[in-house]
């Protein structure tokens, strides 16, 4: 699969693990930065993220931050990204069977690198189900940010 992976300073020191296991399993990995432990405020490093996968440079990305919240925050403003935290296996798999989600975020500060690997296994093989129920409610979503975006732009 092909991933875009970014992460502000506190989510640097698992990015460097994690990419590296994501590409010893055959994943193609393109790292938005950042680059070191120097302050980086995480909504710029999102946008990269999200931009590599509306263009479709990726399937699909990980953001990392401390706890992964101000990660999921900020890859949900973005309309056709469905961000979801998640630091167990569970959900990872789930958010992506159910809700069709293409942004998995975590918290370097919550879990450690072993369990982050095995969460991005859980994300990264499970697929979108074909049960109606689920296509339609991601639908019913696209059109939330459809009638958001308009409301906006008529303001």
């Amino acid at each position: 699969m092909k991933l875009a992976i970014g992460g502000d300073h506190a989510g640097f020191p698992m990015k460097g693990p994690v990419v590296e296991y994501l590409r010893s399993q055959g994943h193609e990995v393109v790292d938005h930065g950042t680059h070191s432990e120097d302050p980086v405020d995480f909504p710029d490093i999102a946008q990269r993220v999200t931009s590599a996968i509306l263009s479709g440079e990726a399937e699909r990305g990980v953001l990392f931050c401390g706890t992964g919240v101000g990660a999921s925050i900020a890859g949900n403003k973005v309309p056709g990204i469905r961000a979801m935290l998640a630091h167990d296996t569970h959900c990872a798999h789930q958010g992506v069977e159910h809700d069709d989600v293409n942004l998995l975020c975590v918290g370097a500060w919550i879990i450690g690198v072993e369990l982050a690997k095995e969460v991005l296994d859980a994300f990264v093989n499970a697929e979108f189900l074909t049960h109606p129920d689920f296509r339609r409610r991601v639908e019913k979503l696209s059109e939330m940010e459809l009638k958001y975006a308009h409301e906006l732009t008529a303001q």
